[in-house]
């Protein structure tokens, strides 16, 4: 049951991984202009600054993993072939 709720949630292409970052940069965006409202001047600046960053970082993680699963499976399909020609 678990395996299959965890399934779910898993990244599998690009196409949710550039889905799931804009989620993540909409809901940072909002969170920096809220800051920039209760924090006026630089303060509100930096950690809008700070939100949007994080974005960035997670971004290339999510399309680090993704990348590397494809690779990975493309990895597994070429040893596959190779068994079977031998």
């Amino acid at each position: 049951m678990m395996k299959t709720l965890a399934h779910l949630f898993t990244i599998r292409t690009r196409f949710e991984a550039f889905a799931v970052i804009y989620a993540i940069a909409v809901g940072a965006v909002t969170r920096g202009t809220m800051y920039l409202q209760t924090h006026p001047g630089i303060a509100g600046y930096i950690l809008f600054a700070a939100c949007t960053a994080a974005v960035f970082i997670a971004g290339a993680k999510i399309l680090d993993s993704t990348e590397r699963k494809r690779r990975e499976g493309e990895e597994r399909r070429r040893c596959s072939d190779r068994r079977r020609t031998a």
